[in-house]
């Protein structure tokens, strides 16, 4: 019997992107799905239905404001009444146009309120998300948690100095988590991506010269695209990586190096 059939993923950010390319390989895979959504109710409910018509799973959407980590809790919740286990747990919800104003751009406009927000975000979602997955994957013996991470703050990116400080203030928690779940069977990690060709990448008002630089940066020639990173974290969710913990996961085509 196939290790991931019957096991659930509960996803923040799950409609477009990495999540998108995430949910899709687990979904290949016959995982229940939960995912979260920010707005567009629709587009979660499309997904909802092609993803169980195509691999015969079982899916559901919830709204999930990530800028508010407390109501994870309550989605929790509501997660219990549809499924009965909680297997895997991947925060990878971001944000985007007016809740980062203050936050992308150059350190000298850095104002605290986008910086806040990108830390809620990015940390404060990861922490209730992940306490709330470990009190369910207690009860199964164990399970994999996984923040989405990013290599901006490893290498410099423009306006990114308030998404890669909280970038790098995630990877430090999850070793913190890491080593604090171990004795319950739960793995911890970051999968770190180079520049991913997503929405959010294009919404950079450098994104074309981003994109120019990391194909000539990288030995592979091309930019990542996010089924780049969910092939990481399925590996990172399966027996193959039953000892890895409390690490980050870089998949940015060897562009770190160079």
């Amino acid at each position: 019997m196939d290790f991931f059939k019957g096991k659930t993923l509960v996803i923040s950010g799950g409609t477009r992107g990495i999540g998108r390319a995430i949910i899709e390989k687990f979904a290949q895979k016959g995982v229940n799905i939960a995912f979260t959504y920010n707005s567009n109710g629709d587009l979660a409910r499309d997904i909802e239905k092609e993803l169980s018509d195509k691999y015969g799973i079982k899916i559901k959407s919830y709204p999930l404001n990530i800028l508010e980590p407390q109501t994870y809790k309550e989605l929790f919740l509501e997660i219990d009444k549809d499924f009965d286990r909680v297997d895997f747990f991947i925060s990878n919800a971001i944000i985007s146009g007016r809740a980062v104003v203050g936050g992308y751009t150059k350190f000298m406009r850095l104002k605290p309120r986008g910086i806040n927000n990108i830390f809620t975000a990015t940390v404060n979602a990861f922490v209730v998300g992940a306490q709330e997955a470990a009190k369910r994957m207690q009860l199964i013996g164990g399970g994999s948690i996984i923040s989405i991470s990013s290599t901006g703050n490893l290498v410099y990116i423009e306006n990114y100095a308030g998404h890669g400080t909280c970038k790098a203030a995630v990877e430090a928690m999850v070793r913190y988590a890491a080593t604090e779940l171990g004795e319950f069977g739960i793995r911890v990690n970051a999968v770190s991506g180079g520049p991913i060709e997503t929405d959010a990448l294009r919404a950079f008002t450098n994104y074309e010269e981003v994109k120019e630089q990391t194909a000539k940066l990288s030995p592979l020639g091309r930019m990542g695209e996010p089924k780049d990173l969910a092939g990481a974290c399925l590996f990172l969710c399966s027996p193959h990586a039953s000892w890895v913990t409390g690490h980050t996961f870089i998949i940015d085509g060897g562009t770190t190096f160079k």
